[in-house]
């Protein structure tokens, strides 16, 4: 069973930068695409970020131009590099995995990990 674990979360002010990472253990053979969702309170999830099976990177256009997703095969990881925070950005982000891309909705053989809070006041 693959397992996902996020760290890097935390509290900011409206502007400020944060590097979220992720370590993939157990890493499924399959191709897979990895990215980041997020969730807020009462509301529904929403990808912000991934890199599909060919490398493709995609954007929520709510981040484009300010978060950067990248990987590290090498340690199993994936990161986001937030920029440019807004009170808006902030809710619970998870880091997932699926066969294909998710930026419209997880598959029903998606996994992602517990997650970790992000929190931008003004």
């Amino acid at each position: 069973q693959m397992r996902l674990v996020e760290s890097g979360g935390g509290s900011v002010l409206t502007g400020g930068s944060l590097r979220l990472s992720c370590a993939v253990s157990d890493y499924t053979t399959r191709p897979s695409c990895l990215g980041w969702f997020r969730q807020a309170p009462g509301k529904g999830r929403e990808t912000i970020a991934e890199i599909d099976t060919d490398g493709t990177i995609r954007y929520a256009d709510s981040v484009k131009g300010r978060f950067t997703i990248s990987k590290d095969n090498a340690k199993n990881a994936l990161y986001l590099q937030m920029n440019n925070l807004k009170p808006e950005g902030t809710a619970m982000y998870y880091c997932a995995e699926d066969r294909s891309s998710f930026l419209y909705g997880l598959g029903a053989g998606a996994h992602w990990g517990q997650g970790t809070q992000v929190t931008v006041s003004s």
